[in-house]
C-alpha cells in the first residue's frame, strides 16, 4: 500500500479563476458568452472547447491551437482549466487506488469539500466509483460513508472532473504516460483505463438528481469523454419517485442498494425503507426504462453474519423479485473501524448463493476490492480531520524549527 501525503499545505489557496474542466454544453457557452464571444459563434467555440478539455484532457489554453491567439489569451485571462486537488493517494495490493480530492471552494463560507474517489482496475475493464454528495443523507447502519453527516451535493461539474481527475492520473487522455503499476491498468491500442462509471461513492445520487444527471450528460458525450450510457452504473439505497426519471432522462443502468427481503429488517439497514418500502421499491424497478433481460437490474445484497444471510431470506430474495430483469450482487460486508456486523463465512455466502443461482439469477459473489485502504463497498469516508490533522502538525513543526 502507497501513500501520497498533502499535496498543498491546508490552507493554501486554491485556484483563483474558474475552471471550465467539468461544464456541461450550456455552461460553457454561458462561460463564453461572459467574455463577449457573439451568440453565432459560440456553438463552435464550445464544440473546439469540449473536444480540447474532454478528448484531449487539455491542461492550457496555448494547447488549443484551431483557436485564435487572441481568444485563446482572452480565455486564459478570465478562466482556467484547473483540476481538483489529489490530497492524497492510497494504492492497494490489488492494484485499487483511492484518491482524496479537495474541490476548490463554491462560496466565502465554503473551505472546499473533500471527497473520496475509487478507482478499481481489472482484466477487461476500469471501473471509478464516483461520488455525488459529500457526506451523506441517509444512515445505513452497515456502511461507513453512513456514519458521515451530509456537507452538501455535488455539482454536475464537481462529479465530471473525478474523471478528469481519474484519467490524468492514470495517463488516460492521448499522450499520457500511464503510472508503473506492473501491468494492473488495463492498456493498449484503443483501450481506456476508465472504461465504467458507477455512482456508488460517498452519498444518495438520486437526492442530487439533477446535478447527476447533467454530470451523465457530458460524461455519455460521443465527442468527449465518450462512455456509453450502458457502462454508466447509478446506485440507489430506493429513492422511489427518481428512479423512473432517471431512466427517462439518463437511460443508465440501475443498482438497487436491497440488503433485506422484508421491510422490519430493511427499515434497521436502510432506515429510507421506512419511508419507500420494499414493495414500492419493487414496483418502480419493475416499470424502470429500458429494463429488459440484456439490461438487468443490479440488486445489491451485503452478506451479513446472522443477520440476512439464512437459506430462507435466500428463497425469499427469488420470490420478491419474481419478473423483475435481475441479477443479484452478493457483496462479502467489509470491516470498517466500530461496525457492529461481521462478513457472513464462505460456505453461508456460497449456499445463499446457489440457491439464488439455482432460481434462474446470476449472483456474483463481488470480490472484495481495496480493502486494506477502507476502499470497498461500504468502506468509503472522508479521512479529512485525520489529513487536516496531520498536516496542521508538519506546520506546527515548521514555525518551531523556525523559532528555533
Amino acid at each position: 500500500m502507497t501513500d501520497i501525503a498533502l499535496a498543498t499545505p491546508i490552507d493554501a489557496p486554491l485556484h483563483a479563476k474558474p475552471s471550465l474542466v467539468g461544464l456541461t454544453r450550456a455552461g460553457l457557452a454561458q462561460a463564453l458568452a461572459a467574455i463577449g464571444v457573439p451568440e453565432r459563434e459560440q456553438r463552435m467555440r464550445v464544440g473546439q472547447l469540449w473536444h480540447w478539455i474532454y478528448f484531449q484532457g487539455a491542461t492550457s489554453f496555448d494547447a488549443m491551437l484551431n483557436i485564435s491567439k487572441v481568444l485563446r489569451a482572452t480565455l486564459a485571462e478570465h478562466y482556467g482549466l484547473s483540476r481538483p486537488e489529489v490530497v492524497a493517494q492510497q494504492v492497494s495490493v490489488d492494484g485499487t487506488r483511492k484518491w482524496l480530492i479537495r474541490m476548490p471552494p463554491v462560496d466565502a463560507r465554503d473551505k472546499g469539500a473533500e471527497i473520496e474517489c475509487v478507482y478499481i482496475p481489472e482484466s477487461d475493464r476500469g471501473t471509478l466509483c464516483v461520488s455525488s454528495q459529500v457526506g451523506c443523507t441517509l444512515t445505513c447502519t452497515f456502511c461507513h460513508t453512513g456514519t458521515q453527516k451530509l456537507v452538501r451535493n455535488l455539482s454536475a461539474q464537481e462529479i465530471v472532473q473525478q474523471l478528469v481527475v481519474a484519467r490524468d492520473m492514470l495517463g488516460d487522455f492521448p499522450g499520457q504516460t500511464p503510472p508503473d503499476d506492473g501491468g494492473l491498468i488495463p492498456a493498449g491500442e484503443g483501450v481506456r483505463a476508465v472504461s465504467n462509471i458507477v455512482f456508488m461513492g460517498m452519498g444518495e445520487p438520486l437526492y442530487n438528481f439533477d446535478e447527476v444527471t447533467d454530470a451523465i450528460s457530458v460524461l455519455t458525450d460521443g465527442e468527449g469523454l465518450s462512455l456509453s450510457k450502458r457502462r454508466i452504473t447509478v446506485s440507489t439505497s430506493g429513492v422511489v419517485p427518481q428512479i423512473g426519471a432517471l431512466g427517462e432522462e439518463a437511460g443508465t443502468m440501475l443498482a438497487i442498494s436491497l440488503h433485506a427481503t422484508n421491510d422490519e429488517l430493511r427499515n434497521t439497514l436502510v432506515p429510507l425503507n421506512k419511508k419507500y418500502p420494499i414493495r414500492d421499491l419493487l414496483d418502480a424497478c419493475r416499470n424502470y426504462p429500458g429494463a429488459s433481460n440484456s439490461r438487468r437490474i443490479t440488486f445489491e445484497y451485503v452478506m451479513l453474519k446472522g443477520v440476512n444471510d439464512s437459506p430462507a431470506e435466500a428463497r425469499e430474495l427469488v420470490r420478491l423479485l419474481k419478473g423483475v430483469p435481475a441479477k443479484i450482487n452478493l457483496i462479502p460486508f467489509n470491516p470498517w473501524p466500530g461496525t457492529q456486523y461481521e462478513c457472513s463465512d464462505w460456505e453461508t455466502i456460497e449456499k445463499f448463493s446457489d440457491i439464488v443461482f439455482n432460481a434462474g439469477y446470476a449472483s456474483p459473489v463481488r470480490t472484495p476490492r481495496g480493502r486494506d485502504i477502507l476502499a470497498a463497498c461500504g468502506q468509503l469516508k472522508s479521512e479529512t480531520e485525520k489529513l487536516r490533522a496531520r498536516a496542521r502538525l508538519a506546520l506546527d513543526d515548521e514555525d518551531e524549527i523556525a523559532a528555533d
